[in-house]
């Protein structure tokens, strides 16, 4: 070995902070004379060309050491998962295949060691190796797990089952560019990964350009992994099953010549030979499914050796370091040193990789520039009058038919019904996506509205178009909801980390616990509110109450205008009084609240802060109630809560795009001071956490949702949960005194 305590001149500046370099490998004169992508080259000339396979395993050991060389620098994060990736991630970059995805956060390690092998890094000061150790898991730096914040990197990998959506919306909005998504098969383990792929595929059977990419080491985190026992004709069958056309399998196991025991081995302790053979077989096996899948054929790659491959251990044992997994644990050292790589080696990887796809990806990746989409259309907003009976959820459908008809990338996600949650409009206007033609359905396999019966791929995809530029909307049953919210939590954390400006994530949900009634407690979850409560202090999470028609349109018509936010609107699907004009609608949204009703006179104040639209029907009669009894009532709608916050109680200025308006204390005082202050809503009270901060009221009450009941009304389950009139104004006389 050559120490790295050598004269600086022998390395590449970027080397510093190697640790370790070896000699050259057999053959590195003949093949590694040149880089084979030339200067001014993309790709490689073809997967037979000279030096393309030596080259290739090059970099897949370059990744390797990288990997497993910043995690001992911190004796932390996980270095198994993606070594045993190495030479498809490597086969892929040397292709010229560079806008790569991943479903895995813990192989963050390795696509950071690509990112600075192509030196991508540098944009964010990071010029050497040493500096990447430093950084690494630290603040400002390379998190433990993917961000999209990385230069270079498309898309953030945390929870599994995620990473499919970001590389389905790549494929659809970019055409003729392959987006590559590695799948662990621990994570494949997750109910939805195929499933979402094959609705997506019967949906859009001619977006065929993402390359689902089966990581296949026989573990997962910390046993094995499910489908170790699989054969390799299971394994083919198994995503033929779910709408894949041609399945390319390299197994290791078919190149030991070191008769390793299992199914699952280590092609780094072949003999040279059969090492360059495998990367070449691999090699050979990107190059045809990049190729079929850029061809209209929907294809995955599979590459099955055990995990941990090349590393300092082998199995679940090489998943994560721990604190005794230092630099110095000799493990570790052993690992390094049976990967070091020459000096001439290092410049190489780095030359090939730097000039793969046109450039570093932090230059060349689809996601480091705004998409560019069309401006939007005029919205077709209609004021009803007040009084008038209306139906939030078709007048907001109104407006994204308008937006759909104007935007061709735009896409509605609903699982669960339109035409249930009263917009049907949308699937007159947009149509159902699907390969049966049915004009009494609304059915055309050209539609803009994509319906998996799977709240996690309807989230998905809509989430991942709006992550990657594009407009989309999420809509569904506030009570299954929670199936697919937590991608939009992923996504909305990137879009405050993001370096660019990404149209807001929309959502709406519609039909919530007090209109379904009859379909008792099954549908009548509306807890996931507190989910978007406690987001909002994230600094760019804003869930929406609009109280009527009007509000739900300037709701939309605000989130349209907004970037890098998350947005989630609930209203109800019902006709129901409208109680403001559309100026005072949208004051509502942007300031937070608006007042909706005030006694004349009376000799207490009592204030109602509401969030939501029927939750206003008992409120209105308790308000009746109190006056009668001589009492001033104030009924103020809590639109946008997160603008009711203090500074000081949100991250706001941490994000991207930052939203700094919050409602003065003046303004807050106008509206919410009184003798006694009441808050109600048809949820849970999270929503209702900043009015309650703030308040100077000294008495005050919650009227909130309990939990679920089949009932044949929305009054009933509002008395189920003690949410009457009689109780409101009863309580609001015993807090008077």
């Amino acid at each position: 070995m050559i120490a790295a305590t050598q004269p600086d001149e022998i390395a590449p500046a970027f080397c510093q902070g190697i640790q370790y370099y070896g000699p050259s490998w057999p053959g590195f004169a003949e093949h590694g004379a040149q880089p084979a992508i030339t200067e001014g080259g993309k790709a490689i000339a073809g997967a037979n060309a000279p030096g393309a396979a030596y080259q290739t395993l090059l970099a897949a050991d370059a990744l390797r050491y990288l990997t497993l060389q910043v995690c001992g620098a911190k004796a932390s994060g996980h270095p198994g998962g993606f070594a045993s990736s190495a030479e498809a991630y490597a086969s892929l970059v040397m292709l010229g295949h560079t806008n790569i995805v991943t479903e895995v956060g813990h192989h963050a390690p390795g696509f950071y060691s690509a990112m600075f092998l192509d030196s991508s890094l540098e944009d964010m000061g990071i010029h050497t190796v040493q500096q990447m150790r430093d950084r690494f898991r630290e603040k400002h730096g390379l998190l433990g797990h993917l961000s999209g914040a990385i230069p270079g990197l498309l898309a953030p990998a945390g929870p599994l089952g995620q990473g499919q959506h970001f590389a389905m919306a790549g494929a659809l909005l970019h055409p003729g560019v392959l987006f590559p998504v590695t799948i662990g098969d621990g994570g494949m383990g997750e109910p939805y990964v195929l499933n979402a792929m094959m609705h997506f595929n019967t949906a859009y059977p001619q977006v065929t350009n993402y390359l689902p990419v089966l990581i296949w080491n026989g573990f997962s985190q910390e046993h094995h992994a499910m489908c170790a026992t699989w054969s390799n004709e299971q394994m083919t069958a198994y995503w033929k099953g779910h709408g894949f056309e041609n399945v390319f399998l390299v197994d290791a196991k078919q190149f030991d010549d070191q008769d390793q025991v299992g199914a699952y081995v280590d092609s780094t302790a072949f003999s040279f030979d059969r090492r360059l053979a495998f990367a070449g077989a691999v090699l050979q096996a990107a190059d045809s499914a990049a190729k079929q899948a850029l061809s209209g054929r929907r294809t995955v790659l599979i590459i099955k050796q055990l995990k941990g491959a090349g590393v300092h251990k082998v199995g679940a044992k090489a998943h994560n370091l721990y604190p005794a997994d230092t630099l110095d644990a000799e493990h570790i050292s052993e690992g390094l040193k049976r990967r070091a790589l020459s000096p001439d080696a290092w410049q190489l990887v780095r030359d090939n990789f730097s000039r793969a796809g046109g450039g570093p990806a932090a230059k060349t990746a689809v996601t480091e520039r705004e998409l560019d989409i069309v401006p939007l259309p005029e919205l077709p907003i209609r004021e009803f009058a007040l009084g008038d009976k209306q139906v939030p959820a078709t007048a907001f459908g109104t407006l994204v038919a308008a937006v759909g008809q104007s935007d061709p990338y735009f896409v509605v996600a609903n699982a669960d019904g339109n035409e249930a949650s009263a917009m049907a409009n949308i699937n007159q206007a947009l149509k159902i996506r699907h390969p049966v033609e049915d004009a009494l359905y609304n059915q055309t396999p050209t539609g803009q509205v994509y319906e998996p019966l799977n709240e996690d791929a309807c989230a998905g995809l809509a989430a991942g178009l709006a992550l990657f530029g594009a407009r989309s909307v999420w809509l569904s049953y506030e009570s299954f909801a929670i199936n697919g919210w937590p991608i939009v939590q992923t996504v909305t954390q990137a879009m405050a980390e993001l370096r660019r400006k990404t149209p807001s994530f929309v959502c709406m949900f519609t039909a919530g616990a007090l209109e379904q009634g009859r379909n008792g407690w099954t549908h009548q979850r509306p807890e996931i509110e507190n989910y978007f409560a406690a987001q909002m202090r994230n600094g760019n999470v804003y869930p929406l109450f609009p109280c009527d028609a009007n509000q739900i349109q300037a709701a939309y018509e605000w989130a349209l205008n907004t970037h890098n936010k998350g947005i989630a609107i609930i209203a109800s699907k019902s006709p129901l009084p409208v109680h403001t004009t559309m100026e005072q609608a949208r004051e509502g949204i942007e300031k937070g609240a608006t007042s909706l009703y005030e006694s004349a006179s009376g000799d207490r104040t009592v204030v109602f802060a509401v969030t939501g639209d029927m939750a206003l029907l008992p409120v209105f009669e308790a308000k009746d109630r109190l006056e009668a009894a001589g009492r001033k009532v104030r009924i103020v709608s809590v639109a946008n809560p997160r603008r009711l916050y203090r500074p000081t109680d949100v991250a706001w200025d941490t994000v991207s795009e930052p939203d700094g308006n919050f409602m003065s204390d003046a303004e807050f005082d106008a509206l919410f001071d009184g003798d006694v202050l009441i808050g109600v809503t048809g949820g849970p009270s999270g929503p209702l956490e900043p009015v309650l901060l703030r308040s100077r009221a000294a008495r005050r009450d919650v009227f909130a949702w309990k939990r679920g009941e089949t009932t044949a009304s929305a009054g009933e389950i509002m008395a189920f949960n003690g949410i009457t009139a009689e109780a409101m104004a009863a309580r609001a006389e015993a807090l008077i005194g």
